[in-house]
């Protein structure tokens, strides 16, 4: 099956992915199927299988930030989806496309980087208009 969605990230994403990657090994092919299983069932399927939560404050009818609790991780055995993985996204509803803003380890953080996501809304707007 093909995506219809077409997928992106920040530099800040890809930084803290590949700091998360030397800890967790299986995080690649994790996040490939935190796309199928949470993000494309969410946003293309209507299926809301309790592991995307919209971010309250930052969705708009155009965007919608989005953060991922249920990612299970294969390198964090035995804790399933509650592997304290989170990942912050944004959903482009009229292109269909995600741009990964922030990925984290909840051990380690607590909660998302809400500047980042208002820089990142910044940054989009900027470039719309």
């Amino acid at each position: 099956m093909t995506s219809k969605i077409n997928y992106g990230e920040t530099p800040e994403f890809q930084k803290d992915f590949k700091k998360l990657l030397k800890k967790f090994k299986s995080l690649e092919s994790d996040l490939e199927l935190a796309k199928i299983a949470a993000i494309e069932f969410y946003h293309i399927q209507k299926i809301n299988n309790s592991s995307v939560f919209p971010i309250q404050g930052f969705c708009t009818e155009e965007i919608y930030v989005c953060k991922i609790k249920k990612f299970a991780c294969k390198a964090l055995k035995g804790r399933g989806s509650k592997s304290g993985i989170r990942v912050i996204y944004a959903f482009h509803c009229q292109s269909c496309k995600i741009d990964f803003i922030e990925i984290y380890f909840k051990g380690e953080k607590e909660n998302e980087d809400r500047e980042r996501i208002k820089d990142y809304l910044k940054n989009f707007e900027r470039r719309a208009s």
